[in-house]
């Protein structure tokens, strides 16, 4: 279940809650009772790295486009 990080207006603590995506919009009361809360807007990270296939002449290789390789685009 994914977990969405909201901020009390009224005393500034910052928490968390688990709840179903569908639910990711629904007001959300601070541990301390308060209602007055905005959901925050997440980042994510991703670690490590890629590295496509080299070419030999230091520029990168050429694709077909798009997710088909280019045969439906005309």
């Amino acid at each position: 279940m994914p977990r969405y990080e909201y901020r009390c207006r009224t005393c500034g603590d910052t928490f968390e809650l688990s709840r179903p995506m569908a639910e990711s919009s629904a007001p959300a009361a601070c541990p301390d009772g308060h209602q007055d809360t905005v959901k925050l807007l997440s980042t994510v990270a991703v670690g490590g790295s890629a590295s496509a296939p080299a070419t030999g002449s230091g520029a990168p290789a050429a694709s077909g486009g798009g997710c088909c390789g280019g045969g439906c685009c005309g």
